[in-house]
């Protein structure tokens, strides 16, 4: 039986911000996004929050929740040294870390290096580590599985600890809403509410084959879960499945010409990245958001990888000149690869490298 703690950071960005600048301290403050009402929210304060400020809502929205927002840009370079700094106060416990994000971890202590023992132990140490060399505050979940372990980290935020044991984690998931289940999200919630399905406990009384039938295969992966059967290992080689970049417009754009320096100059720090990572996909996707919000994806596939600049721009450029763009107004784009042949089916999401 495995012993998996879950470490995620309160309100990194907005934190560290809170950290570095004493005029922040206590008062809503948003991560990105600007006080026009332009860009997206990175991270809100928990002072923010309470109005509820949130990540990737719109900078104009989260000003009408809270009018005396403080927006400041993000500093990815500080967040990233921060981050590095905290893996490295992992790896005093365990050289089985599974990054998601630069501000959350799966940390599997089954054996740990300084023979502690006790995974309860262990994460008051981290936490404490975390405090003292960083003045920053972490949660922490401990359990048997990853998606236990997982959802545990939350539910005392900020700078919680809470353990579910292994005679725990059946009940446990049984009074679990159904929304706080992975894979669950708006469209599938309303989907299993039709179905008398609002909690852990609701989700048991259907079979593998009904919930397949109705979920297809995370049906199955729903039927698992909420017994507690999650034998996924702690990674720390965790494979990505797409890397990309994507900016948001300070004015929205509209000229032809404009939309295309903005596709170049986005393939030129995706293929760095791409470079950088030794990955190169087959399939490329181009992301668009209009003025109003609504927001489109194309994608093509090829039979090789792509591995030249050229052809992530010109590609990218066919995408866009394959769509009607007259009088379309464009707030954002992105760039995105994928489909690198290496993906594991037990990755839980993609990490996308987002520009702000």
């Amino acid at each position: 039986m495995r012993k998996i703690i879950h470490i995620d950071m309160d309100a990194f960005y907005a934190s560290v911000e809170q950290r570095d600048f004493p005029e922040f301290r206590g008062k809503p403050l948003a991560v990105g996004g600007s006080p026009d009402g332009r860009g997206v929210v990175a991270t809100a304060s928990y002072e923010a929050r309470k109005f509820g400020v949130k990540s990737a809502m719109s900078s104009r929205m989260a000003i009408q929740l809270c009018p005396q927002l403080t927006f400041t840009p993000p500093r990815f370079d500080v967040y990233k040294d921060v981050s590095n700094h905290i893996r490295s106060i992992f790896r005093r416990y365990t050289d089985l870390i599974e990054p998601l994000s630069l501000d959350e971890a799966y940390l599997d202590v089954t054996e740990d290096k300084l023979n502690i023992g006790s995974a309860i132990e262990i994460a008051k140490e981290i936490k404490n580590a975390i405090f003292q060399e960083l003045n920053l505050t972490a949660s922490a979940g401990i359990s048997v599985n990853k998606f236990v372990a997982k959802i545990a980290s939350d539910i005392q935020k900020p700078n919680g600890i809470t353990f579910i044991g292994p005679s725990k984690v059946i009940p446990f998931l049984e009074k679990l809403p159904i929304k706080k289940f992975f894979g669950v999200g708006k469209v599938t919630e309303k989907r299993m509410n039709l179905m008398g399905i609002y909690t852990g406990k609701d989700l048991k009384r259907f079979s593998e084959i009904e919930m397949v039938q109705h979920f297809g295969k995370s049906g199955k992966f729903f039927h698992q879960i909420v017994r507690g059967e999650d034998n996924r290992p702690v990674r720390p080689n965790r494979i990505s499945k797409s890397i990309g970049v994507e900016d948001t417009f300070e004015t929205d754009i509209h000229e032809y010409e404009d939309m295309l320096e903005e596709i170049k100059r986005l393939s030129e720090k995706l293929f760095k990245r791409l470079e950088k990572s030794s990955k190169f996909g087959k399939t490329i996707t181009l992301k668009i958001k209009f003025s109003d919000f609504t927001q489109i994806t194309r994608s093509k596939t090829f039979a090789n990888k792509l591995q030249k600049l050229e052809d992530i721009q010109d590609f990218t450029i066919d995408l866009l000149n394959n769509l009607d763009m007259q009088d379309k107004r464009v707030r954002l784009l992105g760039v995105t690869i994928s489909n690198f042949n290496e993906l594991d089916p037990g990755d839980e999401e993609a990490v996308q490298l987002t520009l702000f």
